[in-house]
């Protein structure tokens, strides 16, 4: 039997997802998502202290995986994508709307649109070798995953803008300073760290955690990050079917190879 792209542990009131497909660094694709979709829906209505994000291999995630989209016919690529966009938003704000703290477990790189799990998590612990990163503007994708919904209200919208137009890296210390990470620690340090979180949140009052999050995910900036999402959506659409974006990820992925 075929591994999960998505594996759910509940125990000791913590729910752990885990992004299980390594051997493509955990790059998005439908079904990917699709499951992680399922799993935040299958922890709704649970007595939870906290849900841990985390991933298997070197890398949390390296976005949407752009050999998929390089490997579909040009006149399919904006169907494939709108899907694959369009789940990631509902992952994301279902994320946001999550009644317990999320906590993100960031081993390694995490690029494109899975920057997104991390934006939307309360609490981030990034490894050693972990780094976030664009890659837009080097493959010829319209920023999506939050880089414009959320990033701005994060770290300001200059800082924002110049990390996305020089496609910067972002390592955990200057996350750290950004506000962008909790912790930044070294990786075999990074388990313990979570695990205090997650020993302190179990001995906090839930409904106290739930009215927190709920407060300062007040309504008029969850509507201003979804219209965000929809029009990150939008332009990713708008661009992905172009001879710019066509040269760009082959571009890419001769680089890779």
């Amino acid at each position: 039997m075929a591994e999960p792209l998505v594996r759910l542990a509940v125990a000791d009131r913590v729910a752990r997802v885990t992004l299980n497909r390594p051997e493509r660094h955990n790059a998005l694709v439908p079904e990917l998502l699709d499951a992680l979709d399922a799993a935040l829906s299958d922890c709704a209505g649970r007595d939870l202290a906290a849900l841990v994000l985390a991933a298997e291999g070197r890398s949390f995630s390296t976005g949407g995986d752009v050999a998929a989209f390089a490997a579909r016919p040009r006149g399919e690529r904006r169907s494939y994508a709108g899907a694959l966009i369009g789940t990631l938003n509902r992952v994301i704000l279902r994320l946001l709307d999550f009644p317990c703290p999320v906590v993100a477990a960031v081993q390694g790189p995490v690029t494109g649109g899975a920057c997104g799990l991390v934006f939307a998590a309360d609490l981030v612990a990034m490894a050693s070798r972990a780094f976030v990163q664009p890659y837009y503007v080097d493959v010829g994708f319209a920023p999506d995953g939050g880089w414009t919904a959320l990033l701005p209200e994060r770290i300001g919208p200059v800082r924002a803008a110049a990390i996305q137009l020089l496609n910067r890296r972002i390592g955990p210390d200057e996350a750290l300073a950004l506000g962008l990470a909790t912790a930044a620690v070294a990786a075999d340090a990074l388990d313990a760290t979570v695990e205090t979180w997650l020993a302190t949140l179990r001995g906090k009052v839930g409904p106290s955690l739930a009215a927190t999050r709920a407060l300062l995910m007040a309504p008029g900036r969850r509507a201003a990050i979804a219209d965000g999402l929809a029009r990150e959506r939008d332009h990713f659409l708008a661009l992905i079917e172009t001879d710019a974006t066509e040269a760009g990820m082959a571009r890419f992925l001769s680089r890779a190879a």
